[in-house]
């Protein structure tokens, strides 16, 4: 494995991006209004509510960390869905770029991408609306890991439904996130779930990474153990998700898929 190659790929990326303002806005736009609006809401909260609690750590941290959980997933995604709508496969696979070197270079976009909206999430958080992530101490930095694995592992996952059902699939991506949150318990407990979301939520490793933070925010601990299962869970879904998109590739080599890409579905 070369890594220049997917070096490559997310410095194509950069060239795209470089000259399109409609690229890059939506980096920190979006979640700069999550932000916004969620900051004034806690804010709201914490007026009419018991001076005991504050909302902000519960509520502004969750949406955060999701917030980022969600932009990893779409920088895989994005960098996947350009050669997807420049029908540029042929390109690609016509070099000596291998199947895991792409998958890098998919990687490492996310990598940038994401850290983009972080900083400008974060920034945003802290002096706008106070929020402080020295509360959450260390335990920060496992948190975002989980939620990064997680995030690449869904973006793969992604890709290869859209390599292998045709362009016309990527409306099947967009509602994926959404689709999680309610098993995730990004804003309430797990123990609200019925019992057959609950079951669903321990198989998520964003659901141990939220558990945590509420523990921590009402004067508890974090669960050493929960965040570790959630991180081997983030691992296992990254392996399963690149041979699932490995296993489509060859698919697509095999049938000439790839030659044939259009806009519409394929079979």
């Amino acid at each position: 494995m070369n890594p220049g190659r997917s070096w490559a790929i997310m410095l194509r990326q950069f060239y795209l991006m470089r000259g399109s303002l409609s690229r890059v806005l939506p980096l920190f736009i979006w979640a700069a209004v999550d932000i916004v609006l969620w900051g004034f809401i806690t804010r709201y909260l914490d007026a009419v509510s018991s001076a005991s609690f504050t909302f902000v750590p519960v509520f502004l941290g969750a949406v955060l960390l999701w917030d980022f959980f969600i932009r990893v997933m779409q920088g895989v995604t994005m960098a996947f869905f350009e050669d997807v709508w420049s029908r540029n496969f042929l390109n690609i696979f016509a070099t000596p770029l291998s199947l895991p070197e792409y998958l890098g270079g998919l990687v490492i976009t996310g990598i940038a991408t994401s850290a983009i909206g972080l900083l400008a999430m974060v920034a945003l958080a802290t002096t706008v609306f106070g929020l402080s992530f020295l509360m959450y101490g260390l335990l920060l930095i496992p948190f975002i890991l989980v939620l990064f694995l997680f995030g690449i592992a869904l973006g793969i996952l992604a890709s290869a439904m859209v390599l292998r059902l045709g362009p016309a699939a990527e409306w099947f991506v967009w509602p994926i996130p959404a689709l999680i949150s309610p098993f995730a318990g990004v804003f309430y407990p797990i123990s609200t779930l019925p019992q057959w979301m609950q079951v669903i939520s321990h198989l998520l490793p964003p659901s141990y990474i939220f558990e945590s933070i509420r523990a921590i925010v009402s004067g508890g601990a974090a669960s050493g153990m929960g965040l570790l299962w959630g991180g081997c869970l983030a691992v296992l879904y990254i392996l399963a998700a690149c041979w699932a998109f490995a296993r489509v590739y060859r698919h697509a080599v095999r049938t000439g898929l790839i030659a044939r890409y259009s806009a519409e579905s394929v079979s």
